[in-house]
């Protein structure tokens, strides 16, 4: 999950998108591996409600998030979720702080985009190490 995770952040920093063949693949084998592990309920659960979110806020101002970012919460949504619901709300407040956090360093300038999937899987894998470790 680290090597998708980290593919999906460099993608997204060098080339400001999150491509349909880095999110749905990725996304489907969390799903797979959560529901052998017996953990694809919660999963699911997770993958539903975060999508449900991103998607709505895509659809509101598409501008702000993009589709690629609403596909990945599918996966990461998916991944979290099949730790718990603390570690899926930790990661999925997280993430939006990051971002804003991020944009507030840059320095000012005219285009002050920050790409949002590299604080989702940050914010992602941080979440799943407070557990674990």
């Amino acid at each position: 999950m680290l090597a998708w995770l980290s593919a999906l952040t460099f993608y997204d920093l060098r080339w400001r998108r999150l491509p349909n063949w880095l999110t749905l693949p990725g996304a489907a084998v969390v799903l797979i591996a959560a529901a052998l592990a017996g953990r694809g309920g919660p999963a699911a659960m997770g993958a539903a409600a975060l999508f449900a979110l991103y998607a709505a806020t895509h659809l509101l101002a598409p501008a702000a998030l993009g589709a690629g970012d609403a596909k990945l919460a599918l996966g990461v949504g998916g991944l979290t979720g099949a730790f718990g619901p603390d570690v899926w709300l930790l990661a999925a407040l997280s993430a939006p702080l990051l971002t804003s956090a991020c944009a507030l360093l840059l320095p000012a300038r005219r285009e002050r985009t920050v790409p949002h999937g590299p604080s989702m899987c940050v914010a992602s894998a941080a979440a799943i190490a407070l557990v674990l470790f």
